[in-house]
């Protein structure tokens, strides 16, 4: 690294290294369901400790351990990077083996690349290249990097419950962003409903009580709150949405349906919960006239991930913004109707929180042939670094900012 004449720091990456490091990640694998996270993660443990960086290790379940890297720091509140270390199932349509990653054309290709090994590496690059030069930070810098992101979020869950072992003034989520800087993220949850009614011969229905029907005046109880939810459209999120994923019930043709279950993905809006949510809906299931005379209505969340919004103001989201502009990308601040673990860090730890990284979300991530620029691997790895000499400068707080 090297002073401009402004005074900025001039962030001379060594491309080949910061590729060798995203294509070993890459080629570890972790596909989840499946539980192998363990060979990514001994990979950053290997490289961390090669460059002279701080881990440590908690096991969530048997072989799948998060792992804390950190570049040690004054007393004062550090940053927190966010990533993870497992990716989605490989499917079909590759040109090449997902996991012997290559580059062509200005591209590293592999499964993970974009989501997100693409991050990852330039994370600890950044960390690589402050301790190398000797930078005094006020605070500790830490990438937590978590297990079971793609599925059930085991890891962050782990994280939040174990607590962490410094305060942050921020967290930046490595996901893939275009390096647009995320101020706003929706959040997710499963709602699954069992409906209970009574069998009898289809040659007189009126015996029994169609747990079939009643699931469908259900499914259009929430097709109505979803023309509700429309009207509430937010600039950034746009609006919460619900989502009928699956369907089954009844027992033959010729037999009055005496159970029926429906699964339903409600995506929500930061504050959001689904205490609430799941309420209202029995509240109007009640209303209905759905329940009673032989049918009866259970409700249950199976998956929860909360939404968050950090304003635009905060110095966390300025700063991200000026390391970007001094980096040389031309960003801007953006919401995403997607989730990430980011909405625990913000709600459960109450650490402010960005989402921010190399790559593209809906075009590369999870799909055949993913790949992710290498300049934005690059430009990522110069941002992240100028954004910590910013926020955990010394002199940072102490001159208003």
């Amino acid at each position: 690294m090297a002073e401009t004449a402004t005074g900025a720091t001039a962030w001379q990456v060594d491309t080949s290294v910061l590729t060798a490091l995203t294509i070993e990640l890459v080629n570890a694998g972790g596909v989840n369901p499946g539980g192998t996270e363990q060979a990514t993660v001994d990979v950053l443990v290997a490289e961390a400790r090669r460059r002279g960086l701080q881990v440590t290790t908690r096991e969530v379940e048997p072989g799948r351990p998060n792992v804390f890297i950190t570049l040690p720091g004054g007393q004062g509140p550090g940053l927190l990077f966010l990533g993870h270390s497992d990716v989605v199932p490989v499917g079909d349509g590759w040109d090449r083996d997902p996991f012997d990653a290559y580059v062509a054309d200005g591209r590293l290709f592999g499964r993970g690349a974009t989501d997100m090994k693409g991050g990852l590496a330039a994370i600890l690059t950044s960390m690589t290249m402050l301790h190398d030069a000797g930078t005094q930070l006020s605070g500790p810098v830490t990438l937590a990097c978590l297990v079971d992101e793609e599925e059930t979020g085991a890891g962050i869950r782990a994280l939040v419950a174990d607590g962490l072992d410094h305060p942050y003034l921020g967290c930046v989520v490595a996901e893939p962003t275009d390096l647009e800087t995320v101020i706003a993220c929706r959040g997710d949850s499963y709602l699954e409903v069992e409906v209970t009614g009574q069998a009898a011969h289809s040659g007189r229905p009126s015996d029994g009580r169609n747990a079939i029907d009643a699931a469908v005046r259900i499914c259009n109880l929430v097709t109505a709150d979803q023309e509700r939810l429309r009207a509430e459209n937010d600039p950034l999120l746009g609006y919460a949405t619900w989502n009928t994923g699956m369907v089954s019930g009844g027992r033959g043709t010729s037999m009055v349906a005496p159970e029926a279950h429906l699964w339903f993905d409600r995506r929500l809006m930061p504050g959001e919960d689904t205490t609430s949510i799941r309420e209202d809906l029995l509240s109007r299931i009640d209303a209905a006239g759905i329940t009673g005379d032989g049918i009866s209505v259970q409700l249950r969340t199976t998956m929860e991930m909360p939404g968050f919004r950090t304003e635009p103001d905060h110095p966390l989201v300025t700063a991200a913004l000026a390391a970007l502009a001094e980096a040389g990308v031309q960003t801007r601040v953006s919401g995403w109707t997607a989730s990430c673990d980011g909405g625990f860090i913000s709600r459960d730890l109450g650490i402010p929180s960005i989402v921010l990284g190399p790559g593209e979300l809906n075009e590369e991530a999870h799909q055949p042939n993913e790949s992710v620029r290498v300049s934005e691997v690059i430009a990522a790895t110069r941002a992240y670094g100028m954004l910590i000499s910013t926020l955990l400068n010394p002199d940072y707080g102490a001159s208003g900012a």
